[in-house]
């Protein structure tokens, strides 16, 4: 799919990821692929008896790069991630189906390349926010200059911020 500059517009879902449920081996082989192992990865009586949580967590790690590749999944190949904040809201344990989306908070045009806000969220099977956060992405506009690899900020984009948590 390519993006369309002048279909973006305040509030379109521009992308979605279901991750469907989340189980403990996955969450287990996360741990194991980015060598996290603290045992409220895996450990469910840990969890649960001696840190006193609801179940094995979901990790963060795992979190953020799945916002990541919402972001990068919705604005395309020939695109940059430029911008990323996010925070945890809540947990999610084994068991939860995970679900990322975009919208489309601003766009912005200078020097020749698009910059798309976005507000990211991950969401639980009760659609309560788990993780949310903005993103901003760099795109080509059409006519415009292929955004450069790797994309290195000019002093004049320092006007395009994050917007404040909410």
């Amino acid at each position: 799919m390519s993006l369309i500059w002048e279909h973006l517009q305040e509030g379109t879902l521009l992308a979605e990821i279901n991750k469907g449920v989340i189980t403990t081996s996955h969450i287990m082989r996360w741990s194991a692929a980015v060598e996290n192992w603290h045992r409220i990865h895996y450990d469910h009586r840990f969890a649960t008896e001696h840190d006193k949580l609801p179940d094995v967590l979901i990790n963060g790690s795992w979190k953020q790069h799945v916002l990541v590749q919402l972001v990068q999944d919705a604005l395309g190949d020939t695109s940059w991630v430029w911008k990323i904040k996010f925070r945890y809201k809540r947990m999610d344990v084994a068991g939860d189906s995970i679900v990322a989306q975009a919208r489309v908070v601003n766009k912005t045009s200078l020097d020749g390349l698009g910059f798309v806000t976005l507000k990211i969220v991950l969401l639980n099977q009760r659609g309560e926010e788990s993780t949310a956060g903005y993103a901003v992405g760099v795109v080509e506009l059409p006519g415009g200059a292929q955004v450069p690899y790797p994309f290195v900020p000019k002093a004049s984009y320092a006007s395009i911020q994050l917007p404040q948590d909410d």
